[in-house]
């Protein structure tokens, strides 16, 4: 292992891949700049492109940080290669100081600073210590990718990047189809988008498969694709066309603090083209949506209009009007059915898709047979204003809905999109007038529809500076959190990829970066392995701190993407607590049952609202708890969901939901009570503790022996007292003795505390295995475990309930059963939750902690899911969904809020005032 001081600085991978591509450098292979041609190669392009700094320099060295003995992961092991003007090389010490002082001239420093501007701007020089392996064994393997074409993308990760591109409840379609973009073979029927651009002539379809319908154009090509690139806000795609390369960001922003933002159901598609050669081109762009997004069924009518601000084009030659205005298509189905869904799509309301001129010297539109409008664009660059009368199916001569523009001859040009489902009303709510439909919270903010569009489109300058601030506040508190290991998030001046995509292919044997010996072998799904006592250790070389970013970066949007916020309707509030200008909000249960606000699933997201807003999950609570007061519901415990069929929240009246009394009474309990402690807001429990000591009584009766009850883990079955949903319970009544003293009821806590504190130590009596080293996954049931992931909400509110003990046995434990991809959620069967992992790591110490969070990061690069972010996996294999016997294909689910476990509970500590350490 060599050791290398430089002075230079870093240079991200994906703007290495772009510039070798874009500048032919063929003998420069952008995974490994390292030694051999490719440094030569870069240094003969440097020299030709970047003249005036190159005189200054001296040959340019490019170090990677890099362990080739290390076969788990492919190449590079880190997106960044270092460009450096010194370098001092070791096999053992370095005197840096020694190093440091040989002094480097003005000119050369000054050449490096201008070098660095044009490909690296906002990096850092300075000097870096940087761990590199045997360069020879680096460059064979170079070779041996090169020869075998092997794909230098993080492939896995970029799907589920890309299916995070638009969210919501009812563009979960645009996500697979995002998925698809350059992957033809990956179509599902959806709804498609077409997007084109066309440069001297010469036209690109950089998204979608729109192309397959025409015949073969000698001036028709697609795209190559660059990059992917991703963070809690956009996902990018980058591409090259000919002289130019195109950026295609998909903007769909995460603003909890911003209700009226967070109600529009539109995201932005910006696609910008910027001259690789210096010149200028003659550029146009195209796009198209199809009628499938306004159904799933290729048999039923969908009718369409096109708006220029509120005011109706129909008919042909409808000439644009003026440069600023905004164009709107409106695809519906001509006969709607109002708060019902067919396949996760709306069978009310429309699909919406916009755009304007914003500086094209020619905008042009037009609607018809998708075959006819591409190839009329492919040959004509542009579009003939019409807009097609001819009603039909979505699978009869296909009709699409284009714009396009020309910009004529520019260096560089940018369009914009907005898209999205839009409903209205949005949902369906009983109440004590009846069952009511609400109206979107965005109405009151905007008006109409055509109102929240012009907002919409004309405020993305200020969106993207929103949600920037949204995003370095996430970076900045994972910073914080992993702040005692001297980690560091990613820089936010260069776009960072996700961790390494794995390429195991043989057994190794290594040293981690924290000094811990490893033995790994691809054969068996045991993951890495300490040689020692064989118990699992977290995937080496991997910073978790920038695994834990990725992870959350791609859940955000996910999150956000399920929930609805609605004007509640007049006169109707729970007791007092909610204010009549608070919005309800609605979650989908997206793709597992389609419910309505199952507590069960807005438990497991609880962590995000914690962290990124509070009262979020308060107007999550308050239709329940409407529900409930309101004599709607005739059982003593909590009920399961509002409404089998999202948007109706509906509730049961006849008390015939799912049955998990402990599960959702503890839930409830437990969310109210996380609400008050992240805001001190005493009233919302004291206007609901009759409610609350309802669900406690169910819990003082039935939580220590549950029963045969299922818990939040359905897809597993019933079993008969189960660990885990009986320490929820005792928790939760532990929680009700804090709510009883906020209620000034000092009796019932010291009842509800002792309670709490008896059951425990029974529990613990019936839970532990004899062995005393961890939990069962069932009372008694020898050779089980589970993870006890219900444990966190103790630590998370500071209930004392739970001793350390407990803790500290399961983070030890969790070690000697943990696979490839994390620790199994029981015994059963080899799938695992993500949310309820995460939850769970955020119990254990940082070595077991680092085990999950590295493993559920590894997941994402190496799964062989194709869709949005999974809760549900397998830990061995492929990383494929889990379930058994049948698979169950969890996408999407909002659950994914549980991956803000870490900075939930950080956030709970600072405001205890206790001194953290970036462990449990």
């Amino acid at each position: 292992m060599s050791v290398f001081l430089v002075h230079g600085f870093r240079w991200a991978r994906n703007e290495i891949r772009v510039h070798v591509v874009l500048q032919e450098v063929d003998d420069a292979a952008p995974n490994n700049l390292m030694g051999g041609d490719s440094e030569e190669a870069m240094n003969e392009n440097f020299r030709e492109i970047y003249p005036g700094p190159m005189a200054n320099l001296p040959p340019l060295r490019f170090i990677e940080p890099l362990n080739p003995n290390n076969e788990k992961f492919k190449y590079p092991s880190e997106p960044y290669v270092y460009v450096a003007d010194v370098v001092v090389q070791s096999e053992d010490v370095i005197d840096v100081t020694e190093a440091m002082n040989t002094g480097i001239r003005a000119a050369q420093w000054d050449a490096m600073a201008d070098l660095r501007d044009i490909i690296a701007k906002g990096e850092k020089i300075g000097w870096f210590v940087v761990h590199n392996g045997d360069r020879q064994l680096a460059q064979q393997e170079r070779l041996r990718k090169d020869e075998n074409g092997d794909d230098e993308t993080d492939e896995e990760a970029n799907v589920i990047a890309e299916d995070q591109a638009i969210e919501s409840q009812y563009s979960k379609g645009l996500s697979d189809q995002v998925a698809r973009l350059q992957i033809p073979n990956r179509s599902d029927g959806k709804g498609d988008i077409s997007e084109i651009v066309t440069v001297d002539g010469i036209s690109y379809e950089y998204l979608g498969t729109g192309s397959t319908t025409l015949p073969n154009l000698p001036n028709l090509q697609s795209a190559k694709p660059l990059a992917v690139t991703y963070d809690s806000q956009y996902s990018n795609f980058t591409f090259a066309a000919g002289p130019v390369v195109i950026t295609a960001s998909f903007l769909s922003s995460v603003l909890p603090d911003d209700l009226c933002r967070t109600s529009i159901p539109l995201s932005y598609l910006t696609t910008s083209v910027k001259s690789s050669d210096n010149s200028t081109h003659d550029v146009q762009f195209y796009s198209d949506v199809n009628a499938a997004w306004a159904t799933s069924e290729n048999n039923v009518s969908v009718q369409w209009d096109l708006h220029e601000g509120p005011n109706k084009i129909n008919g042909s030659g409808n000439a644009p009007g003026d440069s600023s205005s905004i164009y709107s298509w409106f695809i519906y189905l001509q006969q709607p059915y109002e708060f019902a869904e067919e396949t996760d799509l709306p069978l009310w309301g429309n699909f919406t898709y916009s755009s304007s001129p914003l500086g094209a010297r020619n905008f042009t539109f037009q609607s018809g047979f998708s075959g006819d409008l591409r190839y009329q664009y492919a040959m004509q660059h542009s579009l003939q204003a019409v807009v097609d009368a001819d009603y039909r199916p979505s699978a009869t001569r296909e009709p699409v809905f284009a714009y396009a523009h020309d910009f004529g001859r520019v260096s560089s040009a940018s369009v914009r999109y907005t898209i999205g489902s839009v409903q209205q009303p949005i949902a369906r709510f009983l109440t004590g007038q009846g069952v009511v439909p609400l109206q979107p919270w965005w109405t009151q903010c905007y008006g109409d529809i055509y109102r929240m569009i012009d907002f919409h489109f004309n405020d993305f300058n200020e969106t993207q500076t929103l949600a920037s601030q949204f995003e370095h506040r996430l970076r900045v508190d994972i910073d914080t959190y992993y702040g005692a290991n001297m980690a560091m998030v990613y820089s936010n001046a260069t776009t960072r990829t996700q961790p390494p995509n794995p390429n195991s292919t043989q057994g190794s044997n290594g040293t981690d970066q924290y000094g811990n010996l490893y033995i790994f072998d691809p054969d068996n799904g045991y993951g890495f392995l300490d040689p020692q006592n064989f118990s699992g250790i977290a995937i080496p070389d991997v910073a978790e701190v920038e695994a834990y970013y990725s992870i959350v970066a791609l859940s955000a949007r996910q999150v956000m993407g399920a929930y609805t916020l609605a004007i509640p309707p007049s006169g109707e509030k729970s007791n007092t607590s909610s204010n009549a200008t608070d919005p309800l909000m609605f979650q989908k249960e997206i793709s597992s049952n389609g419910n309505t606000n199952t507590v069960d699933v807005m438990y497991p997201a609880m962590p995000f609202f914690l962290y990124a807003n509070p009262n979020l999950l308060r107007y999550n609570l308050e239709p329940l708890i409407q529900n409930q007061e309101g004599g709607f519901y005739p059982n003593d415990y909590s009920m399961h969901d509002l409404g089998s069929h999202y948007p109706n929240a509906t509730g049961h009246v006849e008390g015939n939901d799912e049955y998990m009394p402990v599960e959702e009474s503890g839930n409830m309990i437990l969310m109210s009570y996380a609400y008050y402690t992240f805001t001190n807001d005493a009233a919302y429990l004291q206007s609901h503790y009759p409610l609350l000591r309802q669900f406690a009584s169910y819990l003082n009766l039935y939580s220590l022996t549950p029963g045969y009850q299922l818990s939040t883990d359905d897809f597993a079955g019933r079993l008969a007292n189960q660990t885990n949903l009986a320490i929820k319970g005792i928790v939760g009544i532990a929680a009700m003795s804090q709510i009883a003293q906020v209620c000034e009821d000092p009796e019932s806590a010291a009842n509800y505390s002792a309670t709490a504190a008896s059951f425990y130590q029974q529990w613990e009596e019936l839970a532990m295995d004899p062995s005393g080293t961890h939990t069962l996954l069932a009372y008694q049931w020898r050779s089980s475990y589970s993870l006890l992931y219900n444990t966190y909400p103790a630590l998370l509110l500071n209930l004392s309930v739970i001793p350390s003990s407990l803790y500290q046995k399961q983070s030890s434990f969790y070690p000697s059963v943990s696979q490839v991809f994390g620790v199994p959620l029981d015994n059963r069967h080899a799938y695992t939750k993500s949310d309820e992992s995460m939850w769970t790591a955020a119990t254990c110490e940082p070595e077991t902690r680092r085990l999950f969070v590295n493993g559920l990061g590894y997941w994402l690069n190496a799964t062989s899911t194709d869709g949005p972010f999974s809760d549900l996996f397998d830990t061995t294999g492929q990383g494929y969904y889990g379930g058994r016997p049948e698979v169950v294909e969890f996408r999407g689910r909002p659950v994914v809020g549980g991956h803000f476990s870490l900075l939930a509970l950080e956030r709970a500590r600072e405001m205890r005032g206790e001194v953290t350490t970036g462990g449990r």
